[in-house]
């Protein structure tokens, strides 16, 4: 995957990920919409931590493209 790639699909699970917030606004997420939510927010932690990747691996001269999608219990664990 490339970085336009992990651009589009960030975009695409915000766009998800807005749509459960907003339809759900007013009376709460039942559980599998809650579930599905955490399962996006965790896909996005992984893919922006994949574009971080590839961009420093690209800014210190390595190959982007050895960057790995890294498991959610490691991503998850990040400091916002």
């Amino acid at each position: 995957m490339n970085d336009i790639e992990i651009v589009q699909q960030i975009d695409q699970l915000v766009d998800q990920e807005h749509d459960l917030e907003r339809r759900h606004a007013a009376e709460g997420l039942p559980d599998a919409e809650r579930k599905q939510l955490q399962e996006i927010e965790v896909r996005l932690d992984q893919c922006w931590d994949l574009l971080r990747q590839r961009r420093a691996r690209r800014n210190a001269g390595q190959d982007p493209g050895e960057a790995h999608v890294r498991p959610a219990e490691v991503v998850e664990r990040y400091q916002q």
